[in-house]
């Protein structure tokens, strides 16, 4: 049986894609650089840092960025995005995902928070979950972002856990490709054109019951 469940944040807990992409849009414009949402999937799961920089490869402009003129553009961005997320609150909790962390913690199943956004715990403070959460990896305090396996491996540590005593839920390439490195079971939250057919998918939130957990577990 498994004793903890990783969850990512933005497609799986709540959706703040649209406000990245937005912010993210707005900083690429300023510079210049033609940025639509086809280009924008390339963003999903991935850090500021590493986002910034597919944005900046993308336009061509890598080597005219200076690390200070770097460091302000990621700050940047992100005082755009908290701007646009005042108005969170629990009315933006996905369906099910409420329901769902509080059958866990009635059946004494860990959490953590496994997400590469640094905003992670001011929106679930603001979604007023934060109790439910065992553990928050600061992503920051992992040597590399997803798809690498770090934040994944951090998190089931942080819970006291091993990898393969845990369920990592993901709605992004880079996220599933973390999980599975890291050695814990992955659910895909979306399609298997996006996320590969190797895998337990569901289409929405909704399905992420611990009934389901327990079944896919066991299969």
């Amino acid at each position: 049986m498994f004793k903890g469940v990783l969850f990512d944040l933005d497609g799986v807990i709540t959706d703040t894609a649209e406000y990245h992409y937005h912010a993210w849009k707005k900083l690429a414009n300023d510079l210049g650089i033609d940025m639509d949402r086809e280009f924008n999937e390339k963003l999903k799961g991935v850090s500021r840092e590493d986002s910034l920089r597919l944005i900046l490869e993308h336009g061509k402009q890598t080597e005219s960025i200076s690390t200070e003129e770097f460091t302000r553009l990621a700050k940047e961005k992100n005082e755009n995005y908290i701007e646009m997320i005042q108005s969170f609150s629990g009315k933006d909790i996905f369906p099910g995902i409420l329901n769902l962390l509080k059958e866990l913690k009635e059946n004494n199943i860990k959490i953590a928070l496994a997400s590469a956004s640094k905003n992670g715990p001011m929106l679930l403070d603001k979604m007023q979950i934060s109790d439910y959460f065992d553990a928050i990896v600061d992503p920051a305090s992992v040597p590399a972002g997803k798809p690498a396996p770090d934040i994944f491996i951090a998190a089931a540590k942080a819970l006291g856990l091993k990898d393969d005593e845990c369920i990592g839920i993901e709605d992004s390439q880079a996220g599933i490709a973390a999980i599975k490195a890291s050695g814990a079971f992955p659910i895909g939250v979306g399609q298997a054109t996006d996320l590969g057919s190797d895998i337990i998918l569901v289409d929405k939130t909704d399905q992420l019951t611990y009934a389901f957990l327990k079944t896919t577990w066991s299969e």
